[in-house]
């Protein structure tokens, strides 16, 4: 006697229309995703000392002061930093500026613009 041939219901996926069209701020939309490099950061800071007290500029802890723990040299340079919370990131040192003594916080300095 011979085998039947097994035969499998269609598949659930089967009955999805076609993808959506997708627009060009469209985070899945591989053409509307554009990056802008900043040819600067690879000059990079050389004022950037190990053990001094930094603010970063952007990305996770922006705003925050912390201090250069190692600096390392590249096509683009970075330093480990650990903020005053404890936590430690690497950033760009384009994106590290120095706090220097006497220099006031961020939140003074938006304090004063509003005062006035």
């Amino acid at each position: 006697m011979r085998r039947r041939k097994v035969t499998y219901p269609p598949a659930k996926t089967a009955t999805k229309g076609p993808p959506p069209v997708l627009g060009a701020t469209d985070p899945r939309n591989p053409a509307g995703r554009t990056v802008s490099i900043n040819l600067a950061a690879a000059a990079g800071r050389a004022s950037i000392r190990l053990g001094e007290k930094v603010r970063i500029l952007s990305g996770l802890y922006a705003g925050e002061a912390a201090v250069v723990e190692s600096v390392a040299s590249g096509v683009i340079s970075s330093a480990m930093v650990r903020t005053e919370a404890g936590r430690t990131r690497r950033a760009r040192t384009i994106d590290l500026e120095p706090i220097r003594p006497g220099s006031p916080a961020p939140a003074v300095e938006e304090q004063q613009a509003l005062e006035s």
